[in-house]
C-alpha cells in the first residue's frame, strides 16, 4: 500500500496526529487488495482504531506518537473525533470501530479465501470469538487463536514466542485485542518478525464477539456515548479515564477542531 503523501484530503490533523480519511470499505479495499500482491510485495500492513483516548496518550507522550505515528493507517473509531473533523471543516467519512470492523473483515475474509489469526483479548475471549465468527461465516478460516498475555511494552522474547505461535499458522491478518497502548507494541513488533502479515487492532472486539462483554445498544453508539454504557458497567475502573482525563482532554480536541477552522477562515 502506498500513501499519497501529496494528498492534501488523504487525512485529517487533529491534536497532533494525521487520522486518514477512509470509511470502512476503503480501508477493508485496501487491506484486501494489497493482498494480492502481498506475494511480489510481501509486505503487510498496521491498522490503529482512534479514540480520544488514543489520541491523547498520542498528544501526551511522544513516546506514544511516535508508536501511533508508526502505522500505516489510523481510523477514527470514536464519534468525537468525526464530530470534531466536521467542527475543523475537514470531515471524517465515518466511524470505524473495533467490534464492527473485526465483523467486516471476517466476512470479506471468508469470501475471498483469507485466514485470520486472532490474539489477545481475556482467557476464552479468543476462543469465543472464533466459534462466533465461524458460525456466523462458514467460510472464514480462523487459522489460529492465543490470548497469550504480555507486558507493557511488550518485550522481545514475548514477541518472539507470539511470531513463533502465530507464523506456522499462515494468516493474511492478524486481529489484535489488548487494548490500547498495549496492542499497538505488539503489532509493531510482529510487523517487524511477519512482514507479510496485515495486523489491525480491535480493542474490545474479540471479548465483545465472544460475549464476555456486553455491547452498548445501537442507539448509544449512534448518540456517541456508548462509553457511558461501559462507565456505567465498571466504574471503579473507567471513572478515572472517562470522567477525569478523557472528557477534558475531548473539551480541548473541540476548542483545538474550531480554533482551526476560524484561523482557515480568516
Amino acid at each position: 500500500m502506498t500513501r499519497a503523501q501529496d494528498d492534501d484530503d488523504a487525512s485529517v490533523e487533529l491534536m497532533g496526529m494525521s487520522i486518514d480519511r477512509l470509511d470502512d470499505e476503503r480501508l477493508l479495499d485496501e487491506i484486501f487488495d494489497a493482498m494480492h500482491d502481498r506475494e511480489a510485495t510481501e509486505r503487510g500492513g498496521w491498522v490503529v482504531t482512534v479514540d480520544v483516548g488514543v489520541l491523547r496518550h498520542s498528544a501526551e507522550d511522544p513516546e506514544l506518537q511516535a508508536l501511533f505515528a508508526a502505522a500505516d493507517r489510523r481510523v477514527a473509531a470514536g464519534l468525537q473525533l468525526v464530530w470534531a473533523s466536521r467542527m475543523q471543516g475537514e470531515p471524517l467519512p465515518g466511524r470505524i470501530s473495533g467490534t464492527p470492523l473485526a465483523l467486516r473483515i471476517a466476512a470479506r475474509a471468508a469470501d475471498e479465501g483469507r485466514r485470520i489469526f486472532l490474539l489477545g483479548g481475556d482467557p476464552g475471549a479468543a476462543e469465543g470469538a472464533e466459534s462466533m465468527l465461524q458460525l456466523r461465516y462458514p467460510g472464514l478460516d480462523v487459522c489460529g487463536w492465543s490470548s497469550g498475555r504480555v507486558s507493557l511494552p511488550v518485550t522481545d522474547e514475548e514477541l518472539d514466542e507470539l511470531a513463533a505461535r502465530i507464523e506456522p499458522a499462515g494468516p493474511d491478518l492478524v486481529l489484535l485485542a489488548y487494548g490500547s497502548p498495549k496492542q499497538e507494541y505488539v503489532a509493531r513488533g510482529l510487523r517487524e518478525r511477519l512482514p507479510g502479515v496485515w495486523l489491525v487492532g480491535v480493542g474490545l472486539g474479540l471479548g465483545m464477539l465472544a460475549g464476555q462483554i456486553h455491547d452498548a445498544p445501537p442507539w448509544m453508539h449512534q448518540l456517541g456515548v456508548d462509553w457511558m454504557h461501559r462507565l456505567a458497567k465498571q466504574p471503579r475502573r473507567l471513572a478515572k479515564r472517562y470522567l477525569v482525563d478523557d472528557l477534558p482532554f475531548a473539551a480541548k480536541m473541540f476548542a483545538s477542531a474550531a480554533l482551526s477552522r476560524f484561523s482557515r477562515r480568516r
